[in-house]
């Protein structure tokens, strides 16, 4: 069996690749062996396996055998680095206990800090240190934090009791209470321990070392780390490490700090340092949100007209250290990291680095400014930024010239404008989103609990918290607007009630939120479509170099069309022209079609409804200017155009002419047990041919009136949909050849354009090859493909798909990334036997998988021509395709 515990710090920091293999020691372990490595000040320690956390749970949380014995060896190596004895009543080693998954899920699991304080080892840590109050304010702090990840209490009992001493006594801040408060404090939590557990605080250090492995190895599968790694599909079987490490002590007096920093801007980009500090305190404090901290940098002080000192005004030499540190981890990691350190009197510690959380827009400032500076090559530039990312760019900023009814204002935590109902608690914000209501979630702080709510809602705003708080690590990470440390506003859980400054709101009051300058308003303030341009158009420009597939659109309107080509579309790959048919314009008219009892009856709605679909097809020709547009012929069930109600009924009669009984009637004729499975598709075209005629009329003749009066010839492409066999291809395509001969005979000019189909039905994909003989490209229609495969309907799954991604029976939901090993061997097969058959057959992907990097990527392995992907996602397809592309030639 491999070694699950290895060293780091100290003189024994394991050269072994294991010991600095993320997916064996978590990027926590990983990155604190890598910087012992190369000699920065790291406490020593070491890190228990993310193989042994998935062998725990695997067998109902039980330790293998052999690992109290390896971590007593490891404990015993960092008593030897630091001359401290863990539960030594004279002069005890204390420890934290840290979470550490291979990617980073801030706040998502569990931490402990000094762990190893019991009655007897506070007195000696008072006496070695020559600070009680020091001594007692840690012990307190163990207390609450074990007692809250441990033994399961609740923290906010431990809170209130703090509260009462400070009332009591007329305090203010946790500064300033005295070593007597702080045992009193810690007489009061042992009680409230023992009444709410029946049992004592535990005082065997061994006892506790042991609790809080056990903690951090259950937060794998805690409610919120699970809403995480849905959120952000994160594998549930990775498991997380384990990573003890000696204690540094940033309370220990005003010679003392703890702070979290990056080392550039993580909201704009920006190569500066940014962070956030606490004299006299630890990182709870800090990244929790319990005091709000201050400034690292003289320059970001000044700038805010905040008057605490920052760390570089205030600690010049441990902040010189510091700054030398960033430049060297940058330089290191090749990429922004983020970092936490403390000082203990006077010496600089560095607790972790990892590569951090970013906006998007700070994510491509970064990489090109990274590739100006010859940090990195412009390939690394275009791996580095996630695709979904982009997705924040397209996010409205608020209108310069709006009026705005400003309340109050915070920290500028994460960028963009959000307007919303107020919420005040995680579990209402789900709710209400879910309804289709955008909601602000309002909190004091957040914690990692809140995670389901702050993903549902439009932005955030807390009234504690700094920069670097959770719910600003979180909030940029989602691409979320959020304003911290609004110290105006008030909460009143009970009455459900809100107080910024003056003004009391409710619940469900409307504000709104300018991350960008921390700016709380009243109401709804409009907002404008961003730009994008500058270091957004460098990294795409880069990522269109470096990309095999073309990257389409699927649009339906001059709008849709007008847009993808502002992102780089180049053609239209799916237009439904179902679409055009609900328009209330027109809708009496395809209604009319569909309850006709006739070919003439229907050839005369057919009539009225061919100017309206070559008026249509026009304007989408005139938008993508010569570029290829993709067609596909009607594809739903005709019931879906029916009237609902006697009133509809009446309406249609009296526009067509037709009694309503007789429509009723003709309707109920039309009704399918089944309708997705049943008359639809190309099964329509075969039993009413004149409706697809009328269809590609209506394409021909707008694709000859453009070229007519723009010169620029359009490319359509006209697609069948659902086709199962080649004789239901063979007979539609003789119906449109013999439209579109017919048209350029009246026009007097001819044409390019293709026939194909698109392959959504698995008997398509094997029957791909004989199918090729008559198209001149394939469309894999990913979400019907996925639906028919998987036998799951997609308008029902999300009522049951989420407990089967949990359970890993998919990794991912297979309606929002594709379904690889099943669905992806079909499109495989029918990519495979379509070239057999047709060796320059056109192949592409419409479904909604096309705007999904994970799809994406496999799309570029079975070498496909293009993808298709809604307007707004076509910059995250560009990208992934290059990605994609970039990955295929480095394997």
């Amino acid at each position: 069996m491999s070694k699950q515990v290895y060293h780091f710090g100290g003189s024994a920091t394991s050269d072994e690749p294991r010991a600095k293999d993320k997916t064996i020691v978590g990027g926590k372990g990983a990155n604190l062996a890598e910087m012992a490595g190369i000699g920065l000040p790291v406490p020593p320690g070491f890190t228990i396996t993310t193989e042994e956390c998935v062998r725990y749970l695997a067998e109902g949380g039980e330790f293998a055998a052999e690992l109290q014995a390896d971590v007593a060896a490891a404990l015993a190596h960092i008593e030897q680095a630091v001359g401290k004895r863990f539960g030594d009543a004279a002069d005890p080693l204390l420890v934290s206990v840290r979470s550490g998954a291979r990617v980073s899920m801030p706040g998502m699991m569990d931490t402990v800090l000094n762990l190893g304080l019991n009655d007897a080892t506070v007195e000696g840590l008072a006496s070695v240190s020559g600070d009680a109050r020091f001594a007692w304010d840690s012990y307190r702090r163990f207390i609450q934090m074990y007692a809250d990840v441990v033994l399961g209490l609740d923290h906010h009992k431990f809170e209130d009791a703090l509260e009462i001493v400070k009332e009591d006594n007329g305090f203010y801040a946790d500064v300033d209470l005295d070593a007597e408060h702080w045992r009193q404090l810690v007489g009061e939590y042992k009680t409230i321990v023992a009444e709410e557990l029946g049992r004592p605080f535990p005082q065997d250090v061994h006892e506790q070392l042991w609790g809080a492995i056990r903690a951090v190895f259950d937060s794998w599968d805690s409610d919120r780390a699970k809403v995480y790694r849905r959120l952000n599909d994160i594998p549930g079987d990775w498991g997380t490490a384990v990573n003890v490490q000696a204690m540094v002590f940033g309370n220990m007096g005003d010679t003392s700090a703890t702070g979290v920093a990056f080392t550039r801007d993580p909201a704009t980009g920006e190569r500066a340092y940014y962070g956030e500090w606490l004299v006299n305190a630890q990182g709870e404090d800090v990244v929790a949100g319990i005091r709000t901290p201050q400034y690292l940098t003289r320059t970001a002080r000044e700038a805010a007209g905040a008057k605490p000192l920052s760390m570089e005004e205030a600690m010049p030499e441990a902040y010189a250290e510091l700054a030398r540190v960033f430049d060297l981890l940058e330089r290191h990691y090749r990429d922004m990291q983020d970092i936490e350190f403390t000082v203990e009197r006077g010496k600089l510690w560095m607790l972790q680095t990892r590569s951090g959380k970013r906006t998007a827009r700070a994510a491509l400032r970064m990489a090109v400014e990274m590739v100006e500076e010859g940090l990195i090559d412009r390939k690394a530039a275009i791996l580095r930024v996630d695709p979904m990312a982009l997705d924040q760019l397209l996010h409205p900023t608020l209108d310069p010239e709006a009026p705005r009814e400003v309340l109050g204002s915070g920290l500028p935590a994460s960028p963009g404008a959000a307007s919303g109902a107020i919420v005040l608690d995680a579990d209402t914000a789900e709710r209400r989103a879910a309804l289709g209501e955008a909601v602000v979630l309002v909190r004091v702080e957040t914690s990692p609990e809140d995670i389901h709510g702050m993903h549902a809602a439009r932005g955030i705003l807390t009234a504690r918290g700094g920069m670097t708080s959770h719910a600003a690590v979180v909030a940029r990470g989602m691409g979320r607007p959020c304003v911290s440390g609004a110290s105006s506003i008030s909460i009143d859980m009970q009455a459900r009630t809100l107080r910024i400054g003056a003004r009391q709101l409710a619940e469900g009051d409307v504000i709104t939120l300018d991350g960008a300058t921390g700016q709380i308003m009243a109401g709804e303030v409009p907002t404008i479509e961003p730009e994008l341009v500058g270091d957004f158009g460098t990294l795409i420009a880069w990522a269109d170099a470096e990309r095999r597939m073309k990257v389409r659109a699927n649009a339906e309107t001059p709008a849709d069309c007008h847009t993808a080509r502002q992102f780089g579309a180049e053609g239209v790959g799916l237009c439904r022209t179902e679409h055009m048919f609900f328009d209330a314009g027109r809708i009496s008219a395809v209604r009319q079609m569909i309850l006709a009892e006739d070919i003439a009856g229907r050839a005369k709605a057919l009539a009225k409804l061919l100017p309206e679909q070559r008026a249509d097809f026009r304007a989408i020709f005139e938008v993508m200017s010569g570029l290829p547009v993709t067609i596909r012929l009607l594809d739903p069930p005709l019931h879906e155009f029916l009237p609902h109600g006697d009133a509809e009924f009446a309406e249609l009669s009296e526009t067509i002419g037709i009694g309503a009984e007789t429509l009723k009637r003709r309707a109920d004729e039309l009704h399918e047990f089944n309708p997705m499975l049943g008359h639809r598709g190309c099964r329509l075209g075969i039993t009413f041919p004149e409706i697809y005629a009328m269809q590609a009329r209506a394409i021909f003749e707008a694709a000859c009136d453009v070229a007519e009066s723009s010169g620029a010839a359009p490319v359509p492409e006209v697609m069948i949909p659902l086709v199962a066999t080649r004789k239901e291809l063979s007979i539609l395509k003789a119906l449109i050849d013999k439209t579109a001969a017919e048209v350029f005979a009246d026009k007097g000019r001819t044409l390019e354009y293709l026939v194909g189909t698109m392959i959504e039905l698995p008997r398509a994909a094997l029957m791909a090859g004989e199918i090729a003989e008559d198209a001149a490209f394939f469309s894999f229609g990913t979400n019907d493909l996925t639906q028919t495969t998987l036998g799951v309907s997609r308008d029902d799954a999300a009522r049951f798909l989420g407990p089967y991604v949990e359970q890993g029976i998919y990794p991912r939901d297979p309606f929002v990334s594709l379904d690889i090993e099943g669905v992806g061997q079909l499109v495989q097969m029918g990519a495979d036997r379509g070239r057999a058959t047709r060796a320059a057959i056109k192949l592409g992907i419409c479904g909604e998988h096309g705007g999904d990097p994970a799809s994406i990527a496999f799309c570029e392995k079975v070498g496909l021509d293009y993808v298709s992907a809604s307007p707004f996602r076509v910059p995250i397809a560009r990208l992934a395709a290059a990605q994609a592309a970039l990955s295929a030639s480095s394997r």
